[in-house]
C-alpha cells in the first residue's frame, strides 16, 4: 500500500505516483483523471455506480429516470448474483463469463436507449455505460481483479480521519512525513506486522546506519 499528499487529485500526481505508463488493471470511480492518464485496461467501480444510480433516484423524481435506475439496479443485481455464486466456488470463470454475457448485453442496450435522454443525470451515465462498456466486466475475465475498489476506500478512511482532525500539513517535508506513515502503517497491517515493532526496528536500523526491513512482498 502506497500514499501520496497533494493539492490537487489531477493525473499529473498519478504519472508521478504510478509512472507514465500503468500496466497493471486501474480499479477506479470515473474520475476524469482516471480516464485521462489511464487508456490501458481498467475496471469501473461497480459500488460507485450503484451510488450513482440511488443518487439520480432519490433526486430525480420522473417515472422515465426512475425506470432507468431501477432497469440498471436489476442487471447490477443479477450481475452481482453471478459474481458471488464464482467468488463461493459455485461456478468457474468458464460459466461465470458464459453466463454474464446476457447482462452484459442488457446493460450495453440500456445505456445505447438513453443516450438521448432528456434528463442530465440519466443521459450523462448512459453515455459513460456505453463509451466505457469495455472498463465495466474486467473483473469477469482476469484473475485478482474485483468488480469494486471498496479495498482501497477502507485504506483511505483512516488518512482521511486523520485530515480532518490535524487540517493536513504545513511543508512538504509534513506532507513526505505523513505519507511515509501512512504507507508504512497500513502495510504492516495488511501484512499482519505490529506497526509500532516495526516502526522500533527501522528506527534502531537507522541509527546503526543499516537499512530497515523491507515491506515489499517477495
Amino acid at each position: 500500500m502506497v500514499y501520496t499528499v497533494a493539492a490537487t487529485r489531477g493525473s499529473e500526481v498519478l504519472v508521478r505516483l504510478l509512472g507514465a505508463v500503468f500496466g497493471g488493471v486501474l480499479c477506479s470511480d470515473r474520475f476524469s483523471a482516471y480516464l485521462k492518464y489511464h487508456s490501458g485496461k481498467a475496471q469501473f467501480c461497480w459500488a460507485h455506480l450503484k451510488r450513482n444510480l440511488l443518487g439520480i433516484v432519490e433526486f430525480t423524481k420522473h417515472s422515465a429516470v426512475e425506470r432507468f435506475c431501477r432497469d440498471a439496479l436489476a442487471e447490477h443485481a443479477r450481475l452481482f448474483r453471478l459474481w458471488h455464486k464464482f467468488r463461493s466456488g459455485q461456478i468457474d470463470r468458464g460459466p461465470l463469463l458464459l453466463r454474464s454475457i446476457p447482462i452484459q448485453k442488457r446493460i450495453f442496450a440500456l445505456a445505447e436507449r438513453h443516450l438521448d435522454s432528456p434528463h442530465r443525470e440519466v443521459r450523462n451515465l448512459a453515455r459513460a455505460l456505453f463509451e466505457h462498456n469495455q472498463r465495466l466486466f474486467i473483473f469477469l475475465e482476469q484473475e485478482g481483479v474485483e468488480p469494486t475498489n471498496n479495498s482501497a476506500e477502507r485504506a483511505l478512511r483512516t488518512a482521511v480521519q486523520w485530515r480532518k482532525i490535524c487540517f493536513g500539513n504545513r511543508s512538504a517535508q509534513g506532507e513526505l512525513a505523513t505519507a511515509r506513515l501512512l504507507t508504512v502503517a497500513e502495510t504492516c497491517d495488511l501484512q499482519r506486522i505490529n506497526i509500532l515493532a516495526y516502526l522500533s526496528a527501522a528506527i534502531a536500523s537507522y541509527r546503526r546506519r543499516q537499512r530497515a526491513a523491507s515491506l515489499l512482498p517477495r
